[in-house]
């Protein structure tokens, strides 16, 4: 693990340019418009953190697993690979990562099945269709996509010592919450981690009234991003207004780009003990 930030893979090859990620995205823009491309990144966000609190993971790990998400998307078309099996694949090598310990692959699936079923049988009303070779082999294409640049910056460290520094501890709750909600755009693609602490730090000054000019005008910081990283934020929670996810996301996934094959009925457990060996491409809803 690098030293510090500035020497990290994050920083020098994971910080990209809002003109690149465009570009990168134009396959997926041609299927769907860009909104709405947002709209289904904002689903399995949610996904993504609904599976990880019923694994019992920290915000770390989630959030962690959240990014290795938006990092594969941000160099692939998501007709590559299903976004449903890459989720859980995410959550696996996060939790590796973040040495949070071994999730068991009997204990992932089921829990996918019953998140599927429970929380999102508004999207998914059929079973969660991936078994444990599906994600084991998903996570050399993770892997290999990311060139293995595995540590992740998260902003929740910088923002504990910033707040600790202003001396208002009672901001915590609410940049924390906001750094949550971050996850949900790109942001975490675009900007260091201090600077998304800050901005949620001061949004949290704004929403609670807490003077902190004094602060923010001490520290040397980039006020232009942090503006920027605001903006992005405030129009997730316009979205937010007239988003109605449970009522649009069936026809969003309908649109989706997907791969050319997928499993039309979840393998049988026989299958599912068998490892990885016997699984390939077509069947586990990749795209070459």
């Amino acid at each position: 693990m690098a030293g510090n930030f500035w020497q990290s893979s994050h920083c020098q090859q994971w910080l990209l340019d809002p003109s690149d990620l465009v570009r990168e995205r134009q396959v997926d823009f041609a299927v769907v418009t860009e909104e709405d491309y947002q709209k289904l990144f904002i689903f399995f966000s949610n996904f993504i953190q609904v599976l990880g609190e019923h694994l019992k993971l920290k915000q770390q790990v989630i959030a962690t697993a959240t990014v290795y998400f938006k990092r594969f998307y941000a160099r692939n078309s998501l007709k590559c690979i299903d976004p449903l099996l890459l989720a859980p694949t995410c959550i696996l090598l996060a939790s590796k990562v973040e040495e949070f310990g071994v999730i068991s692959n009997n204990r992932l699936i089921t829990t996918c099945q019953s998140v599927v079923k429970s929380k999102f049988n508004y999207a998914y009303p059929q079973e969660f269709p991936y078994r444990a070779n599906h994600i084991l082999e998903c996570e050399f294409y993770l892997l290999e996509n990311m060139d293995c640049c595995l540590v992740v910056y998260q902003p929740y460290r910088p923002l504990v010592q910033f707040v600790q520094d202003i001396g208002q501890e009672d901001l915590l709750g609410l940049s924390w919450k906001i750094v949550n909600d971050s996850l949900r755009t790109d942001i975490s693609l675009l900007y260091p981690p201090y600077q998304i602490a800050l901005a949620a730090m001061q949004m949290a000054c704004v929403v609670l009234q807490k003077d902190g000019k004094n602060w923010f005008a001490e520290i040397a910081v980039d006020t232009d991003k942090i503006q920027e990283i605001t903006r992005q934020i405030l129009a997730l929670y316009d979205l937010y207004k007239t988003y109605d996810e449970k009522k649009e996301i069936q026809g969003l996934l309908a649109k989706m780009p997907k791969p050319k094959s997928q499993p039309s009925r979840p393998p049988s457990s026989a299958q599912s003990q068998d490892g990885i060996q016997g699984t390939n491409d077509q069947s586990m809803g990749v795209n070459n």
